[in-house]
């Protein structure tokens, strides 16, 4: 059964960039149709730290609308179990008291446009935990609103592995929406936790080739264990000319950039066949620029976007279940609450000494 819930917990605070705060406040008492969780597991997302570090996409310009807030609870890669929470709350999300949730970031309107039409991921508000309106996980207690899209983890996962099921599925949407087939040379920039998750979506669309890139062979040497047949170091490597030699010149079919890092993106354009498939999913500290030309009219190249993990989330916890990943070594480093600023600072760390970072609020 649940721990008592205590009046008061510890919670990491926003009061500006690179200004987090570990914080007494009040546990939060749910309303008609929340739930109340306590939270087991918290993963350090990169984004997260642009955030800290305040990167315009999150705390805004004059050219941008801010993402962060103020006075909220950061983290929302996130796991917990039940504590509280009413039948209008049980019987919406299909869950009872004592089992274990994680929830996709975004908390959607279901008013606007793109919810209305089911494209709730781009949802026109875009609230989301740990960012907007909803406080995160970096808390011992988080609520849940009913507008929350819940999903059910075994308790026979850790904690940080359960919790690793956010950006996997982000990495799955990534690769479904590059439509790979069998025959298909696909490179994916970048061995992190998003990296990892998209060598491991792809292997399980088998295409003849899986590429893997990273600056850090250790890291490389994970994207084998995930699935990737070919490993290079862009830092010793000319992988341009390297993906040009297993493809008779031609160029890879498919290039998924996870590595937010800027010169991947020319490299990505770079390295693709004529009529290839380009698609992103990062989040960049600053504009990136390229020659467009590239795109157009010297490959005319499919270049998407990714943005979240919709139905993708079933898929992902059910790898993580049925233990398809080495998610033990992508889990990395834990950490208690309150030493969240070491957290953040690992993940900071350009070294390559961590993959996935994580916070156990009640360890």
């Amino acid at each position: 059964m649940p721990n008592p819930i205590p009046s008061r917990m510890t919670a990491v605070v926003v009061h500006g960039p690179e200004d987090y705060r570990l914080e007494e406040v009040d546990v939060p008492r749910p309303a008609a149709g929340e739930l109340l969780i306590e939270v087991e597991a918290v993963g350090v997302c990169a984004s997260d730290l642009k955030c800290y570090h305040g990167a315009a996409k999150f705390w805004g310009d004059e050219n941008r609308a801010a993402w962060a807030q103020k006075g909220i609870t950061p983290g929302h890669e996130f796991v917990g179990t039940i504590v509280a929470g009413d039948q209008e709350a049980l019987g919406h999300h299909k869950v009872e008291i004592g089992d274990r949730i994680a929830c996709e970031q975004i908390v959607p309107c279901e008013e606007c446009r793109y919810c209305r039409r089911g494209q709730y991921w781009m949802c026109g508000p875009h609230d989301m935990f740990g960012f907007r309106n909803y406080n995160g996980a970096m808390a011992q207690y988080t609520l849940v609103p009913k507008k929350a899209r819940a999903h059910k983890v075994s308790h026979d996962l850790k904690p940080e592995h359960a919790a690793y099921a956010e950006p996997l599925s982000c990495a799955l949407h990534a690769v479904e929406r590059a439509d790979i087939n069998f025959g298909d040379v696909v490179v994916v920039a970048g061995c992190g936790p998003i990296g990892l998750g998209l060598i491991a979506g792809a292997r399980q669309k088998n295409p003849m080739t899986l590429v893997a890139l990273d600056l850090d062979d250790d890291k490389l040497e994970l994207g084998r264990r995930c699935g990737a047949d070919v490993t290079f170091n862009p830092a010793k490597e000319d992988v341009v000319a390297k993906v040009a030699e297993l493809t008779e010149g031609y160029g890879a079919d498919v290039y998924l950039e996870g590595t937010g890092a800027t010169p991947a993106v020319g490299q990505g354009l770079n390295l693709l066949r004529k009529l290839g498939t380009y698609v992103e999913y990062s989040v960049f500290g600053s504009d990136v620029t390229v020659d467009w030309s590239i795109i157009s009219d010297d490959k005319e190249l499919n270049v998407l976007g990714a943005h979240l993990g919709p139905h993708c989330w079933p898929a992902a916890i059910k790898l993580l279940e049925q233990g398809k990943i080495p998610v033990d070594e992508i889990c990395t480093h834990q950490f208690g609450l309150s030493d969240f600023q070491q957290a953040l600072d690992l993940v900071a760390d350009t070294s390559g000494a961590s993959v996935k970072v994580s916070i156990l609020p009640n360890a």
